[in-house]
């Protein structure tokens, strides 16, 4: 019996390769957050977290990550996936549930270095992961939000689809911001013109959607 069959899952799109965290790699991701992901003049997320100190960002990335792969469970989970581009870490790209075996829905979040982004890997990125959700796990809906001065997100999900789905306020570094809430299904996704490679999903589903895999 493999206990933690996440490590064998991998999604592959055209330029990309998507694998949930492993400490090799979040060692390279603490590196990638040290570099720099957004200007410091901006913020976002609706954690402060790069807001940390340096001697301390890089910790706190790797005990988030591994809080989170800790308390995976059916009822309530988050899969980090390190996104490689020719064998690199250049970002992480998030897929969460609450209660999926009756919601089916999932969210997503996710982050590129500063010094992939422009290319449409964003894009790329969070595709995949609704792909995946969508043919893979058999989600209904897939959810994002983004603040409204994040128009980098919302290029992100325009492309893809999404459509508003209400607004929420948050406090962002001491003061009110809103974020939009947005929302995909199958029937609204806008698939690109390629096509994922999923493999080592199988041994997965019971983690993820609470069944067992069909004969």
């Amino acid at each position: 019996m493999d206990h933690w069959p996440l490590r064998n899952l991998v999604l592959r799109t055209p330029r990309l390769e998507l694998r949930p965290d492993d400490d090799e790699g979040l060692a390279e991701l603490a590196d990638l957050a040290l570099d720099g992901v957004h200007p410091p003049d901006r913020m976002p997320f609706g954690v402060d977290w790069t807001d940390a100190p340096r001697d301390r960002l890089g910790v706190n990335t790797l005990q988030f990550h591994w809080g989170q792969r800790a308390a995976l469970s059916p009822q309530r989970w988050t899969v980090n996936f390190l996104v490689r581009r020719d064998g690199r870490v250049i970002g992480t790209q998030g897929l969460g549930a609450v209660d999926f075996p009756v919601l089916r829905e999932v969210s997503s979040g996710s982050w590129l270095g500063l010094r992939h982004q422009g290319g449409g890997l964003g894009t790329e990125m969070r595709a995949a992961v609704v792909m995946f959700a969508f043919d893979h796990l058999g989600a209904v809906a897939a959810r994002s939000s983004a603040f409204n001065d994040n128009l980098a997100s919302h290029a992100v999900s325009r492309k893809l689809g999404y459509r508003p789905d209400g607004t929420f306020r948050q406090v962002r570094r001491g003061e009110p911001a809103e974020q939009t809430r947005l929302l995909v299904t199958p029937e609204w996704f806008r698939r690109p013109d390629w096509t994922l490679e999923v493999s080592g999903v199988t041994a997965c589903l019971p983690m993820l959607t609470g069944r067992e895999p069909a004969d």
